[in-house]
């Protein structure tokens, strides 16, 4: 055997007998070994703790939390057990968009709206406003004083009380009555520009009831007048 054999025989046990001596240290099992490292373990890890119960037990709180506000600001425009109080109750249950202080600025801001919009004859922003059998009769009446060479002239003071006085749901539709107290300073004239109705100096004391709707199942959260009177 020639010196070039007996080094390659040398490597060669020497190879053997490292692996062996690697194989009986690494590859022996002792049941304490981590798993494979999984890429996804740590998205998996927080799936599972977002899902976990004992993440969630405060949500049913917060909601609850949510809920007893919803009915104080109910109970604050109209006393609790009474039907309006039961009703509006009825109306967040099916609606619980609503939110009676919201609704009510809204009137607020609805009510100067229509009532300028009727006396400057501007149909444009009536019609966005009102439904089309309460429009029809607003159109109808300016119609009748343009046809007269009437013009009115106002100016809103404003509002000293807006309260809600009834609701109801029917079918899809939510109404909501409310109770409305104003300011408003009116004059009516003729084509010849003779006062014939209201004085121009005089702030008079309006007393209307409104009521306003809305399609619970659209996404148009806007409500629109679809009755109104006068109180006695």
């Amino acid at each position: 055997m020639g010196s070039n054999d007996f080094i390659t025989l040398f490597f060669l046990v020497a190879a053997v007998l490292i692996f062996l001596q690697l194989r009986s240290v690494l590859g022996r099992r002792t049941g304490n070994e981590k798993p494979p490292l999984d890429p996804y373990s740590s998205r998996d890890a927080a799936k599972n703790s977002n899902g976990d119960d004992s993440k969630v037990v405060t949500l049913p709180g917060r909601n609850s939390e949510v809920d007893e506000q919803r009915y104080a600001d109910i109970d604050a425009v109209a006393k609790p057990d009474t039907p309006l109080n039961t009703a509006l109750r009825e109306l967040l249950r099916v609606d619980p968009s609503f939110r009676p202080r919201d609704f009510l600025n809204g009137v607020r801001m609805a009510y100067e709206m229509i009532v300028m919009a009727f006396a400057d004859g501007d149909r444009k922003t009536l019609k966005g406003l009102l439904s089309k059998e309460v429009y029809d009769g607003f159109d109808t009446a300016i119609s009748e004083r343009e046809a007269r060479g009437e013009v009115v002239k106002s100016t809103f003071v404003g509002i000293d009380k807006a309260d809600i006085t009834h609701t109801a749901v029917k079918d899809s539709e939510a109404q909501v009555t409310v109770r409305i107290v104003s300011q408003l300073i009116s004059a009516t004239y003729d084509k010849a520009g003779t006062l014939i109705e209201g004085d121009q100096e005089t702030v008079a004391e309006v007393t209307d009831i409104w009521t306003f709707a809305r399609d619970i199942r659209s996404r148009d959260p806007n409500w629109k007048l679809v009755a109104t009177e006068s109180e006695q």
